[in-house]
């Protein structure tokens, strides 16, 4: 974890219990996805990461590429969100098969990361920051971990089997 103002999840932002900040966002291929539009129909894992092109992202990415197969046509709606721009986004999501939307939160430069309580302001990334929102819109889980800590791809599994 990182001190606070910097993604401290005491520090500010989204708790557990709390009603997830609703966004619109361009997704990869320039088209928006805005949170609310998920409600009522799916839950949502929302992934918050530094930057495309990265090894570690790349790792936990993939690992939800293969690991939620379904390709949102289940409960589960994945939303994989960083600063890169939108045409960032294309290249590595064509490199690398993600189905997935990846958001870009570039401008205003880490808005949305900021409202969840996950942008280093210094670094200018987001934290990995990983929020289970339900069908209703209330965040039920959620981890924040330093930038250069992976994230438990299991944990995830268990929080939404929590749902």
């Amino acid at each position: 974890m990182t001190g606070p103002g910097a993604g401290d999840p005491d520090a500010g932002g989204v708790a557990v219990g709390d009603e997830a900040p609703d966004f619109e966002l361009a997704d990869q291929h320039g088209a928006p996805v805005r949170l609310s539009g998920l409600r009522g129909r799916k839950n949502v894992l929302l992934v918050f990461y530094p930057l495309a092109f990265s090894g570690v992202c790349t790792g936990e990415l993939s690992r939800l590429r293969d690991d939620f197969r379904d390709g949102g046509e289940g409960d589960v709606q994945v939303l994989a969100v960083s600063v890169d721009s939108m045409f960032a986004l294309r290249a590595w999501s064509d490199q690398e098969g993600f189905w997935f939307p990846l958001l870009s939160d570039f401008w205003p430069h880490g808005g949305t990361a900021r409202r969840y309580g996950v942008f280093d302001e210094a670094k200018g990334l987001a934290l990995r920051g990983t929020f289970v929102i339900d069908t209703e819109g209330v965040v039920r889980w959620k981890v924040v971990n330093a930038i250069p800590d992976a994230r438990d791809i299991d944990e995830y599994r268990k929080a939404l089997a929590g749902l």
